[in-house]
């Protein structure tokens, strides 16, 4: 009996062609068959998202079985449908809109735009003279109290992307392009559909001649009213972490894994730093460098930098002679640049002192010693001198006193000298890095996470962005003491995680696939296995990995350029009026078809035939150009 049952078993085997598939093949086969449902975008879209937001039936890889999905509350074929008729003068004299608002597959709300059309813009149009870019007014796609679309009259810089399509900009220019211009009415249309109520999805576009129409559904928790929680994150995403945390409180599936050994064994914690340049400013006052005490018959100023003590009074022939002092203090002896006596003048005698000793004098005879001068007094003669005498060291020391020692009677009978104190007022700058984050970056547990230099995100969640600030100019301090820097950045703002260890959770047995991964080859398995007693078994068994094929180097692509004349608005006219030649050429890239067929379009001219291109230095130069020219056009109400 046995052996009659295994004769039939193998006579069917041999008689289905399945049993000659070995499993490789049986795997290609279905691998091939997923690609061709699913291998491309277009592929996708026909074979399961239409359909599915459609309400068509979608249909399994093998074709065997087909099911009608439920992706969506409302589904419609009909959702939005557009028929643009341009003019003789090139502008859209006639724009009718067909709606199905409420998914029931026919159209409730139809109408025909009475606006002249003669740009398009990525969420609105412009309207001017027809066949002219004058008397231009700018509208915005939006929607009324029952859904339907309509037209508000903005500023132009509340458009985007506009570009002009009547005569004025060249000819036949609405028919040409009429592909694209009716993608990009639906685009803005479609925007502001799902705008207003984000529970409409847009599944496919058709065009067909000067008509487009598109394929929609209505889902989203098939709530009733547009305004759900779900949405209103997409305005406020920080919001989503907050309510995130509140739903974890008292949920008992959240704190078992948070109380489990991997939960509590590591946690991250995120901490915050800079980099920051200080800078300071030192300035200071006449008075903040050099104070006076004594006696002083006035001060006269010799400069911003400079003053003039005039010390003395009345003589007498006494003994001793009357003496007039006046005492210096250094509060800032750096900034003190010259002291000196200057002047002399007496009726008789005068001698000048420093601490006490004579250093100048005015008078008929030397007089340098602190005793009496020899001769008359009171003779009434008039003496002066320039004995310019420096005492700088003497007042950087930190104080000083000067006196005037003063031997005369009569009618002329008095003296003084005249004091001269220099100082530096400039400002002084000190410049140093203040970097707070230099625990953290020489920590083997952090990673820097999030990084802003000077505004600009150069780190975002761990990966580097590619930005970089540009050099910048900056003013400190006031009008008194101001100076202006530029270097490379001024405030760096860092976020890093650091791995906090909070335990010793138990770690995994990761034996057998040590043992693994030392002990086999491309050509064996070696496999380490533990039974209920303990024991530890080795075995090993020849293996090979199935024939993986040949992969091309990459998919062969090609480049072409078509004739374009730019058409692009903006609040000054349309760009091209404005420049020396409008005409360019736009830049292609296809992937080429069995045979290294490059598909060209009509119009499209081959630059580069089917291969491995790299155009990536190009696309560099390029960003790089738009970046800089973007910095260079941005202004701002900062100091720069």
């Amino acid at each position: 009996m046995r052996r009659s049952v295994v004769i039939a078993l193998f006579c069917t085997c041999i008689s289905q062609p399945l049993c000659a598939q070995t499993v490789e093949d049986r795997a290609r086969a279905a691998a091939a068959a997923a690609a061709t449902r699913s291998g491309s975008s277009d592929a996708l879209r026909s074979n399961y998202l239409t359909p599915g937001l459609s309400g068509q039936m979608i249909s399994t890889v093998d074709g065997s079985r087909s099911f009608a999905p439920s992706l969506a509350c409302r589904k419609t074929r009909t959702l939005l449908e557009i028929l643009a008729q341009p003019a003789s003068t090139g502008d859209l004299a006639n724009l009718h809109i067909s709606q199905d608002t409420d998914f029931d597959g026919s159209f409730d709300r139809i109408q025909s735009l009475s606006q002249n059309i003669s740009g398009i813009c990525a969420n609105g149009v412009v309207s001017c003279h027809p066949g002219s870019w004058n008397q231009c007014h700018y509208f915005e796609w939006g929607l009324d109290a029952g859904h339907a679309l309509k037209l508000a009259e903005v500023e132009m810089p509340q458009l985007a992307g506009c570009y002009c399509i009547n005569n004025s900009c060249g000819t036949n220019l609405a028919w040409a392009n009429m592909p694209d211009i009716l993608k990009d009415l639906g685009g803005g249309m479609v925007a502001a559909l799902t705008t207003a109520d984000p529970r409409i999805g847009v599944a496919e576009a058709q065009i067909s001649g000067p008509t487009i129409a598109y394929v929609g559904a209505q889902s989203t928790a098939c709530a009733t009213s547009p305004d759900l929680n779900q949405t209103a994150y997409r305005a406020a995403p920080a919001a989503l972490q907050g309510d995130a945390a509140a739903m974890t409180v008292g949920n008992r599936v959240f704190e078992a894994l948070a109380a489990s050994p991997a939960g509590s064994g590591k946690v991250e914690q995120a901490r915050q730093c800079t980099v920051e340049r200080e800078i300071t400013l030192t300035s200071a006052t006449f008075d903040d460098i050099v104070s006076i005490s004594g006696s002083v018959q006035s001060v006269a100023s010799c400069g911003a930098d400079c003053r003039r003590y005039r010390v003395g009074g009345t003589g007498s022939c006494n003994n001793p002679p009357p003496t007039f002092a006046l005492r210096f203090l250094a509060n800032k002896p750096e900034r003190i640049v010259s002291a000196k006596i200057v002047e002399l003048h007496t009726a008789d005698w005068l001698q000048a002192r420093i601490d006490g000793q004579p250093v100048a004098y005015a008078a008929k005879r030397p007089w340098l010693t602190n005793a009496l001068p020899s001769g008359d007094c009171g003779v009434g003669d008039l003496y002066h001198a320039a004995p310019d005498y420096d005492f700088t060291p003497a007042l950087k020391s930190g104080a000083v006193t000067v006196d005037a020692r003063i031997r005369a009677t009569g009618a002329n009978k008095t003296g003084y000298m005249i004091l001269e104190v220099r100082v530096d007022l400039r400002c002084d700058l000190a410049e140093r890095l203040v970097d707070l984050c230099s625990g953290y970056a020489a920590d083997t547990a952090c990673r820097l996470r999030d990084e802003d230099v000077d505004g600009v995100t150069t780190f975002r969640n761990g990966v580097g962005t590619g930005l970089r600030p540009l050099t910048s100019t900056r003013m400190f301090g006031s009008d008194s003491c101001a100076v202006q820097l530029t270097r490379d950045f001024f405030l760096r703002a860092r976020t890093y995680v650091c791995v906090v260890d909070t335990g010793n959770p138990p770690q995994p047995d990761l034996s057998r696939g040590a043992y693994i991964i030392d002990h086999s080859t491309e050509t064996v398995l070696a496999d380490q296995t533990r039974s209920a007693s303990g024991e530890v078994r080795q075995t090993s068994r020849a293996f090979a990995l199935p024939d993986r094929g040949s992969v091309p180097a990459c998919e062969a692509i090609c480049k072409t350029r078509a004739p374009h004349v730019s058409t692009a608005a903006a609040p000054a006219g349309v760009v091209g009026a404005q420049q020396n030649d409008p005409s360019g050429w736009d830049i292609f890239y296809h992937a080429c078809l069995p045979g290294s067929i490059c598909p060209t379009a009509p119009g499209e001219q081959v630059v580069s035939t089917c291969g491995c291109l790299d155009d990536f230095p190009e696309a560099v130069v390029m960003m790089q150009s738009v970046r800089l020219a973007g910095a260079d056009m941005v202004c701002t109400s900062a100091t720069q």
